[in-house]
This record gives structure tokens, C-alpha cells and sequence, in this order.
């Protein structure tokens, strides 16, 4: 037994040795690069307007509270007789809107429903309004949201605790690891964009610096993690690659909602196809952790169950595994996507043009390449996740002892 480990043990040495060197090869330039990246594009902050622009988000908001609702005749509102093109029948509620922050605090003010608003107000309702200091009074408040605060904080404390509950130290670095998440995304991804910078190389220092973070945050300064870095990095350079070639020979602008209409009209020195390409990035990143995490654990775990595999066996029973994870994330993808665009499926769905021509309309193609070239990736990093770490478990770089030829043909035998 002794003679069988010594005889395999010579070659599998610098083998292991000569791996180590390429995986450091590789990432600690990476590293190295994606920190120099952090220092050279960080923003210092998005960029400062001399005024609020009134549009969208960006305007003075306040808070207030509803105290009385009426229903009332929208005949007798003032604000539809104005409007002949409204419908003028039914009921419409007139509330009475207190505001309880910024300068005009305790000023009240009327808001009218009409009926074919989704939203409704009720009494001791708190709600978000809209101050526009250049209206006439009686304007100068308008109603514009519901104030959801303390719903989404409940939700955001009850997903802690299940995830504390279920994954314990792991679960709360988890939730270190997305408060990293969210800062670097608020901190630098979105003001380096809003700065100028171009958009894919910020997605790209960004996204790996969310993915180095929180991955050896979240799995340990290992291997295992190492591997599972790698096998992403491998992905999103083929996912950025296929990206650039699909968004440029479809060219698609990026430009096709309001939201990148306003950011352009605000921001024209921002490149907006950046934008798309970026977006495609950091959009696949999420699950291609998820990916090469589970396939480099599935491989170790072969590996601890039979320590007498080669690459090749542990290869081949990785990528069953894999295969069935290809199936549902693919899946996953897809139906992420549609659920995020599903007013716009929706509106597709009843209108007159012909499938084709709904597919490659710059709206629905942008979607199309965002999920093909996402799951491209995806596919792409099973086998090569799967390959690396077999190759490093089967040459003993992780830790595992190599057991010798003799102890396999014994397996072999065993099995017979």
C-alpha cells in the first residue's frame, strides 16, 4: 500500500506544482489588475447637476400623509372639467393630503383619483409626494407614490433571519457578501458610468470585484474557490466577448426605453450601447457564481467519496451533474427575463405583426441576445469548471491524497 502511494506520488508532485504556478499566474495579475482598476476609474461619487431636472426620480421628494378620502361625483371635480378628454362618469376619490417633511411641513393640499388610476388612497395612508417650487401653490404638491418603507424593510429582516436560520456562518457572510454587492454597484459600478467611464470596462472591474469578494468572502481563501473563480472568469470573458460581436452585428443601441432615453437626455456623453453590454455582464455574474461554485464542490465531493478517481472518472460524473444544472439555469435564465418584461410580452402578444417581426424589433432582439449570450456563458463554464477542478483534485494540488495505479485496479477489481 506504502509503495503504491510512493509510486504515484513522484509525478503527481510536479504536476500539482506546475498547476499551482498557472492558477497563481492567473489570478493574482487579475487580482492585482482589478484592484488598479478600482484606484484609476473610481468616481469619487456621481456627478453633481446644478439643478433638479423635475423628471423621474429627480426631483424633490416628500413625505406625507393622507387624512381624509371623499368619494365624489368626477362631474363636480374641477381638475376633470379641465380635461375634456377624460372621462368624466363615476367616482372619483378626492383625498386630503397632509405633508409631514421639508420646508412646507403641516400644508395640505388636495389630490383626485379617477377611476381608471390602479392606485386608490385610504385615510392614515402614508404616501410620497412630488414638490415643484416653480408651480403655482395650489401645484405645488402632487401625489406620486405610496410609502412602502417599513413593508420591504420587514421583508429585507425576514430573508436575513431564514438565511442566518438555514446557512449560519455562511449565511451571514452571504449577507456580507451582498452588502459588498450593493456598495460596490452604488459606489463605483453606477457613478463610474454617470462619470464617463466606458460602461464594459467598469462592468468588468466591478463585476470582478464583487465576484472575488464575495466568493472567497463566502467559500474561503481555498483552492476549491480558486478553481471556481477561475471557471467564472473563463465565462465572462466569453460572455463579454460574444456580447460585443452580437450587439455590434445587430446593432442594437440600447437606447429602447425611457429610463436609457432620460439617462442619454441627461447624461449624452455616456455611452449607452456600453450600457446594454455591461448590463449582460453583471447580469449573468449572479448565476455563473452559482455555476461554478456547485460544479467545483460537486467534483471535490466525487473525489472525497472515491479518492481512488481519476480525472477522467471524476470528470465524467461531474458532468452528469452538470448537465442537469445546465437544464434548469438555462431555464432560470430565460424565464427571469420574461418575467422582468412581461408588460412587454403582453403587449406584443396582441398586436397585429407577424413573430418575426416582434423577435427582431430592437426591443425584443435585445432581450433575445442578453439571454442567449448569458446562457452561452453559462453552458460554457460547466465543462470548463468541471475539467479544472477534476485536474486539480486528481493531481492533489487541493489537499487530496492520490492514491496509486494499484489501489485503482483493486477498485476496479472490487467492483467486478
Amino acid at each position: 500500500m506504502d509503495h503504491s502511494h510512493s509510486h504515484h506520488h513522484g509525478p503527481a508532485a510536479p504536476v500539482s506544482k506546475h498547476l499551482r504556478k498557472i492558477i497563481g499566474a492567473v489570478l493574482i495579475p487579475f487580482a492585482t489588475a482589478v484592484v488598479a482598476g478600482l484606484i484609476v476609474l473610481w468616481p469619487g461619487g456621481a456627478p453633481e447637476q446644478d439643478e433638479q431636472t423635475g423628471v423621474g426620480f429627480d426631483r424633490q421628494m416628500e413625505k406625507a400623509r393622507v387624512t381624509k378620502v371623499e368619494e365624489v361625483n368626477c362631474k363636480d371635480v374641477h381638475a376633470q372639467q379641465q380635461n375634456n378628454d377624460a372621462a368624466t362618469d363615476g367616482q372619483c376619490q378626492q383625498a386630503t393630503v397632509e405633508v409631514t417633511t421639508g420646508p412646507h411641513q403641516g400644508r395640505t393640499f388636495t389630490a383626485v383619483i379617477t377611476p381608471d388610476d390602479t392606485r386608490r388612497l385610504s385615510t392614515g395612508q402614508n404616501v410620497v409626494v412630488a414638490y415643484a417650487p416653480q408651480a403655482p401653490e395650489e401645484l405645488q404638491y402632487s401625489v406620486v407614490d405610496v410609502d412602502r418603507n417599513f413593508p420591504i424593510i420587514l421583508l429585507a429582516v425576514f430573508f436575513a433571519l431564514v438565511v442566518v436560520a438555514v446557512g449560519r456562518l455562511r449565511g451571514v457572510l452571504a449577507l456580507v457578501g451582498l452588502a459588498i454587492t450593493f456598495a460596490v454597484l452604488t459606489l463605483f459600478i453606477l457613478p463610474a458610468i454617470l462619470q464617463g467611464s466606458n460602461p464594459l470596462v467598469v462592468a468588468v472591474v466591478g463585476g470582478s470585484t464583487i465576484m472575488l469578494v464575495t466568493l472567497y468572502l463566502c467559500h474561503g481563501l481555498t483552492a476549491r474557490t480558486s478553481v471556481a473563480v477561475l471557471g467564472t472568469l473563463i465565462s465572462l470573458v466569453l460572455i463579454g466577448l460574444l456580447g460585443s460581436l452580437f450587439i455590434a452585428w445587430a446593432k442594437l443601441t440600447g437606447n429602447t426605453n425611457d429610463q436609457t432615453a432620460l439617462v442619454h437626455s441627461l447624461y449624452p456623453d455616456i455611452e449607452i450601447r456600453g450600457v446594454l453590454l455591461a448590463s449582460v455582464l453583471i447580469g449573468s455574474l449572479g448565476v455563473l457564481d452559482d455555476v461554478t461554485v456547485t460544479q467545483t464542490s460537486a467534483v471535490w465531493e466525487l473525489k472525497q467519496a472515491d479518492p481512488t478517481a481519476t480525472w477522467r472518472t471524476l470528470y465524467t460524473s461531474a458532468m452528469r451533474i452538470g448537465r442537469d444544472h445546465i437544464a434548469s439555469v438555462v431555464n432560470t435564465l430565460v424565464l427571469a427575463y420574461a418575467g422582468a418584461a412581461l408588460p412587454l410580452l403582453l403587449l406584443f402578444s396582441v398586436a397585429q405583426a407577424s413573430v418575426s417581426t416582434v423577435a427582431t424589433s430592437e426591443l425584443v432582439a435585445e432581450e433575445i441576445v442578453r439571454t442567449l449570450v448569458g446562457s452561452i456563458g453559462l453552458v460554457a463554464s460547466v465543462p470548463v469548471t468541471t475539467g479544472l477542478a477534476a485536474l486539480v483534485v486528481s493531481t492533489g494540488l487541493s489537499g487530496t491524497e492520490p492514491s496509486g495505479p494499484s489501489g485503482r485496479g483493486r477498485r476496479r477489481r472490487a467492483k467486478r
